[in-house]
């Protein structure tokens, strides 16, 4: 069953440098596991910077958590708090279209 990670980071960077750096660290994920998909967002009210990982499974999300570009996240983007949680995916809107289309 596929799963989603959603990481919500606040920083003390301003929105150029903190998306510098993600555009940085990006092509890290394209080799990560399990990983078919992230999206990168920001709060304009906020500021807070997520990421929304699509993953293949709960073993691929597990290794990932555990790996060591995840560890990295917070000190990468100098964040004063992240909150990470994982869902299971239970089914999309639109199976045709999106990170989920080939399932």
């Amino acid at each position: 069953m596929a799963n989603i990670l959603y990481v919500r980071i606040k920083s003390k960077l301003d929105a150029d440098e903190f998306e510098r750096r993600l555009n940085e660290r990006k092509p890290r994920f394209l080799g990560v596991p399990g990983l078919t998909q992230k999206i990168y967002g920001r709060d304009q009210a906020t500021g807070e910077v997520c990421g929304i990982y699509f993953f293949e499974n709960e073993e691929s999300v597990a290794a990932f958590r555990d790996s060591e570009l995840a560890k990295t996240i917070p000190t990468a983007y100098e964040a004063t708090d992240v909150r990470r949680e994982v869902y299971q995916v239970l089914f999309p809107l639109k199976p045709e279209l999106g990170p989920l289309s080939s399932w």
